[in-house]
């Protein structure tokens, strides 16, 4: 049984390595928050939902490295401070962002990209690779104008989001799809009383929708990235700084490589955390199902259950159950089903009922 375990131990740890080893900063991981759905952050300027995250959660400018402007320098908190938590919901697939930041120098009179930025890059199904048409390997074949068009920022995504805004959209996309910065896909608020040229703390909140693929085409032809607790995704940021000068005075980036910004690959490894304990129920029913065969009346039933589960009963409303965790029922004839979850575990028992959601014909 020891021999085993500890190869049990060798290959879940030689899994993780692999892992992490595929993002930027091998073995560093950081963690994205999990609200309760009843705490979600409303986007309006008031951040005191945020209060109940950890500081532990917060990503400070200690953990930003220049790459391209006075390479290696470290950050400097009297000329630029940044303060970062990430959050998330389970059952929406959006990512949640707190962001202040104090500058000396905030410069955003400009109309287009001349201004204080903070960009931002994700990749939630860590399919890595390419997603800038310049970087694409087919560059000397197609033109930059037909790659914008096949799939330039589509399986990831960069927003170049303005800190703050003024007299223009808040974020541009750089890809073929920007419908994604507008609402119910994004949503933004600020909190500052700032001018262009003073120096100052800037407090700001927003949500962005990942997409798996981010079509030209619009949302319809798109496809979500399903966020999943536990699991992790690609995501990292870097902030370029103006300062009244005209020019880029710095590329400070978290993943501590520049390729961030056009190679999905080159992403830090960010974990969606699970509940805190004080918000999770002991035991809590729940379920999803797939339909395996429609024309057969076949559904398949998955237990969602949270908690530790020892006993599971599905009353699939016809007159049947069942005792097993994950189910496969054949209804006999047409109906809209009432089906029933009741499981059983150390904290007790839960209950779930869902009313015509299973409806066969």
């Amino acid at each position: 049984m020891k021999v085993i375990t500890r190869v049990g131990l060798i290959l879940t740890c030689s899994l993780i390595l692999v892992i992490l080893g595929s993002f930027a900063r091998p073995g560093v991981e950081f963690m994205i928050y999990q609200f309760p759905r009843e705490l979600t952050p409303s986007i309006d300027g008031d951040f005191s939902e945020w209060e109940i995250v950890p500081d532990s959660f917060y990503i400070g400018s200690d953990q930003l490295v220049n790459t391209v402007y006075a390479e290696g320098v470290p950050q400097d908190p009297a000329d630029y401070d940044l303060k970062v938590k990430v959050g998330w919901v389970n059952g929406l697939n959006r990512l949640y962002f707190y962001l202040e930041a104090y500058d000396d120098y905030w410069d955003f009179e400009d109309q287009a990209l001349a201004q204080d930025i903070f960009e931002l890059v994700v990749d939630a199904d860590l399919s890595g690779g390419n997603f800038i048409n310049f970087s694409n390997l087919h560059r000397e074949r197609l033109s930059a104008d037909e790659l914008h068009f096949k799939g330039h920022g589509g399986h990831a995504q960069n927003y170049h989001i303005f800190t703050p805004v003024k007299d223009k959209d808040w974020a541009m996309i750089w890809g073929n799809a920007y419908w994604i910065k507008d609402y119910p896909h994004m949503q933004v608020a600020y909190d500052h009383q700032l001018q262009p040229g003073d120096s100052g703390t800037l407090k700001m909140e927003f949500y962005i929708t990942p997409f798996d693929y981010a079509s030209p085409e619009g949302f319809e032809n798109s496809i979500v990235s399903s966020l999943k607790e536990n699991e992790l995704i690609g995501l990292s940021w870097l902030t370029i700084e103006y300062d009244g000068t005209g020019k880029k005075e710095t590329y400070r980036n978290l993943a501590h490589d520049i390729r961030m910004i056009r190679d999905a690959s080159y992403l830090c490894a960010f974990r969606l955390m699970p509940l805190e304990e004080k918000y999770r129920n002991d035991i809590d029913a729940n379920w999803a199902f797939t339909e395996v065969d429609r024309d057969d009346r076949i559904i398949q039933f998955m237990d969602r259950s949270a908690g530790e589960v020892n006993s599971w009963h599905w009353d699939f409303g016809d007159g049947n159950s069942s005792t097993i965790q994950h189910p496969q029922h054949k209804y006999e004839r047409e109906g809209n089903w009432t089906v029933i979850l009741t499981v059983q575990g150390p904290g007790g028992k839960s209950v779930r009922s869902k009313v015509w959601d299973v409806v066969t014909k």
